[in-house]
């Protein structure tokens, strides 16, 4: 499927986090959603951009702000990583990196298909389906706001954070 568009309404999804608990888009309703697609777990990349999440949204919600499911007021915002990883990896991930929001598992690979990111990759000459990574801000009635494709991880939480300021 091809990727979403500014503009258009988002997928709905229903996901399961790596302590089993359902988040579903439609929940989320009257807040944005960063919703970030990402290859896997504990790799070098994922790693760094997962931490510029958990930093951002600990000093967020220090100051009573954006950043995690129980902040509340008209600037809050849900960030939620998507990968195909399982409930063990995503929970030995968020444990060893402090992580405060949700890893969903998309074991099939359904959702990050509707999103468009589950694309034909190549390395060393040889070709596999995989994510890319891609950042969709969906803001509060549900329509994709700003997407971010072959995220460069470096600065990539500062462009989010500008967009979602401009919302």
């Amino acid at each position: 499927m091809p990727l979403i568009d500014p503009g258009q309404r988002a997928a709905a999804f229903t996901l399961q986090d790596a302590d089993g608990n359902t988040h579903r888009l439609s929940a989320l309703k009257g807040r944005p959603v960063v919703l970030y697609f990402y290859p896997r777990d504990s790799t070098p990349g994922c790693t760094t951009q997962a931490c510029a999440f958990r930093d951002w949204v600990t000093t967020q919600t220090s100051h009573d702000g954006v950043g995690s499911q129980t902040s509340q007021g008209p600037d809050a915002a849900t960030i939620l990583g998507v990968s195909p990883d399982s409930a063990k990896a995503h929970q030995k991930f968020a444990t060893k990196q402090s992580l405060n929001f949700p890893l969903l598992i998309d074991p099939d690979q359904a959702i990050a298909e509707k999103y468009g990111v589950w694309q034909e990759k190549s390395m060393y000459g040889k070709t596999y389906m995989g994510i890319v990574r891609t950042t969709y801000l969906i803001d509060a009635t549900g329509k994709v706001a700003r997407r971010w494709d072959k995220v460069k991880v470096k600065g990539h939480v500062d462009e989010v954070v500008t967009a979602l300021a401009a919302l």
